[in-house]
């Protein structure tokens, strides 16, 4: 076994199923819910609502086009969004689209890959097919003899077993399309919330109590570098922490505040996105878009090369 293969099977671990914290150690599965990763400010710009909207790929897409190919592209979405062809956009309708292109990632994602991991073109994927796909061992290989830290990537590949099982529903260890989907996308699927809930535990406390403290919470998401003063924002996070994570105020985290902090019962991404938009684009204010609402705030909604360089970013009426 090469050495080579074997970093190339991290490294895509890594990747598809959070085996190790991401960048800034922010992008962990539960987050998975936002509709983008950045904030929302509309008095700075509006790429939050351009990802919730479109995707984060499309949304990509659009800011290449002119002004004029993003208002016309929008234009046929519009067309689409209005599923009973009454003329109006309601916040039904478009919550429904939200969702649906928030959803439209996660199964483009899963259908990129699906023809890497289904070896035999069953159109279904074994738990073998991923590992030895994955990790680069057959079935009769001792995993990772040849590596150094053989226990930390074993430890991966057992968190990935795990992960698998839960989606497997059948217990037959062949994922079906959905069941892949569920297993790469944990925090799409109920059924998965529990496993979520372990791995966010497993992933931020140090100490092996099985809770997370304060401490832990923070060193999470912030690396202090040479004594710095904390950041306001890192005192914001230690103000949430103390008064809306731990409910119980006994200083830590257990599994239950846990679970009410990355699966949040109230919390509607989707609908409240699109109540904003409404809000924003609904000069009439009878609670519903018409497409001429959409396309004179068109700018909310889509990029284009213009806003993409920064040019009318806090204009919400602009006129081409």
């Amino acid at each position: 076994m090469k050495i080579l293969s074997v970093l190339f099977a991290v490294t895509l671990c890594s990747w598809l199923v959070t085996c190790v914290p991401t960048q800034e150690k922010k992008d962990r599965i539960h987050h998975g819910k936002d509709l983008s990763d950045h904030k929302h400010d509309d008095s700075k710009d509006f790429q939050y609502d351009h990802e919730a909207f479109l995707g984060k790929e499309d949304a990509k897409t659009f800011d290449q086009l002119t002004p004029e190919e993003s208002k016309e592209r929008l234009g046929k979405i519009v067309d689409k969004i209005d599923r009973d062809k009454d003329g109006f956009i309601t916040n039904q309708e478009l919550k429904d689209w939200i969702a649906h292109a928030q959803n439209r990632y996660i199964y483009e994602n899963v259908n990129k890959h699906w023809r890497d991991y289904d070896n035999n073109k069953d159109d279904k994927i074994s738990w073998e097919e991923y590992k030895n796909t994955t990790y680069g061992y057959a079935a009769d290989e001792e995993p990772f003899y040849d590596v150094p830290d053989k226990e930390r990537y074993r430890n991966m590949m057992k968190r990935d077993e795990r992960r698998f099982k839960q989606a497997d529903k059948d217990g037959d260890l062949i994922a079906t399309r959905d069941e892949f989907t569920a297993f790469l996308h944990p925090e799409e699927f109920d059924y998965m919330k529990d496993i979520v809930i372990t791995e966010t535990i497993e992933d931020i406390d140090k100490n092996g109590d099985m809770l997370v403290d304060v401490n832990e919470y923070i060193a999470d998401m912030y690396t202090p570098e040479n004594d710095e003063p904390e950041p306001e924002w890192v005192k914001s996070e230690r103000h949430q922490f103390a008064e809306h994570r731990d409910l119980n105020k006994d200083g830590k985290l257990d599994r239950s505040e846990i679970a009410h902090w990355i699966h949040p019962h109230e919390y509607d991404h989707a609908d409240l996105e699109a109540k904003h938009l409404i809000y924003e684009s609904d000069k009439d204010r009878d609670d519903k878009l018409t497409k001429k609402e959409i396309l004179d705030n068109w700018n909310m909604f889509v990029g284009s090369q213009a806003t993409n360089y920064g040019e009318d970013l806090t204009r919400r009426h602009d006129e081409f």
